[in-house]
């Protein structure tokens, strides 16, 4: 089972740029299926980004589509956000996951989680 672990968050002022990145153990990180979720204090967890095994297929929610890139390198066992435009409520906790439904945007199929990086988005 593969084992994940985010990297990249921190402070950045509104407009700025962030690249998080999601390294993956394991063998089976080609035949996962990843995503990308956050959590604001006090709110439910939200899909942000998904990507397909061969990374042929993303797709992404309103709020981050035209500003948020979600790639991955199987090679690296990794994949990853860039984040552009940042505004302060894209401040949360984020997390990759990973799961064996294409392009779902349900947490509840992703089946193993990272712990986290916390992006904070303010002046």
């Amino acid at each position: 089972q593969v084992q994940l672990a985010e990297s990249g968050g921190g402070l950045v002022q509104p407009g700025g740029s962030l690249r998080l990145s999601c390294a993956a153990s394991g063998r089976t990180f080609s035949s996962a299926n990843m995503g990308w979720f956050r959590q604001a204090p006090g709110n439910q967890r939200e899909f942000v980004a998904t990507i397909s095994r061969s990374g042929a297929i993303t797709s992404y929610a309103d709020s981050v589509k035209g500003r948020f890139t979600i790639t991955r390198d199987n090679a690296k066992n990794t994949v990853y956000l860039q984040m552009n435009s940042l505004k302060p409520e894209d401040t949360a906790v984020y997390y990759c996951a990973s799961s064996y439904a294409l392009g779902s945007r349900n947490s509840y199929d992703y089946n193993t989680w990272g712990q986290g990086t916390q992006v904070t988005v303010s002046s």
